[in-house]
């Protein structure tokens, strides 16, 4: 269950950083028969809430454990 969790973070946060470089390459084309920047920063916030919702929920129900000692 852990691992499927671990996964599923990975794969949101690429998918936020990868959303994140198609608005700056929207930004820089500007091209109207593309969709807008906002477009692609609304699903970077989309997915970027999904991860922290994940992340809490699943350290409060005890699925994943935090670091117990930073250094």
């Amino acid at each position: 269950m852990a691992l499927a969790i671990k996964i599923t973070i990975l794969v949101l946060f690429f998918s936020v950083v990868f959303n994140l470089f198609r608005a700056m390459f929207s930004m820089m084309k500007q091209d109207p028969n593309k969709p807008p920047m906002s477009h692609y920063i609304g699903r970077r916030l989309l997915f970027s809430a999904a991860l922290i919702i994940i992340l809490v929920l699943s350290l409060a129900f005890g699925l994943i454990e935090p670091n117990p000692r930073p250094y």
